[in-house]
């Protein structure tokens, strides 16, 4: 079977008529959760993934909400609560230069100019303007790191090494 990338997490249903509230773990929600796109359930104790195809997508607050086609009503998307929803390799598509997916990015080392080790990328936070990295950190709080290219200088996905330019006031 294809490798399968997560791009979401059902972490609860949202009314009576079958959405499901989802924290996106994808770059391009908006794109991913368009209506007619095909998703993979991978339930909460279930050994083989559920096939989904969108009906609807809205937002709301932070979360994704969607409905799938031939799934209507709270009663049968209550099973899908805690379940991650997946698509294999081949739906990811090419990017433009300097774009990334999120699975590139998370576990890649950050490096300072000087070659001082920051730490590990565990997480992404697409707060709105621009992604913000975090880096896991030994023995300090995580730091985030603003994906712009006046802090990130080099990204080497092959390596998993990413060198950052730490201007005044970064981690402030």
């Amino acid at each position: 079977m294809e490798q399968m990338f997560n791009v979401g997490k059902i972490v609860n249903t949202h009314g009576l008529m079958g959405e499901v509230r989802v924290i996106s773990q994808t770059d391009f929600a908006d794109e991913r959760f368009a209506p007619g796109n095909e998703l993979f359930l991978f339930a909460k104790g279930s050994k083989k993934p559920e096939k989904l195809i969108i009906k609807t997508h809205r937002k709301h607050k932070n979360f994704d909400l969607l409905t799938f086609e031939g799934i209507i009503g709270i009663n049968n998307v209550e099973r899908m609560r805690e379940g991650m929803l997946k698509v294999p390799e081949s739906q990811l598509g090419d990017l433009e230069e300097n774009e990334y997916y999120f699975h590139e990015i998370i576990g890649c080392e950050v490096y300072t100019e000087e070659g001082e080790l920051l730490g590990t990328i565990s997480e992404i936070l697409t707060p709105g303007a621009n992604d913000v990295w975090v880096v896991q950190t030994k023995g300090q709080k995580d730091k985030l790191i603003p994906y712009i290219a006046d802090v990130v200088q080099s990204v080497n996905i092959k390596d998993k090494k990413i060198t950052i330019s730490v201007m005044e006031g970064l981690f402030d």
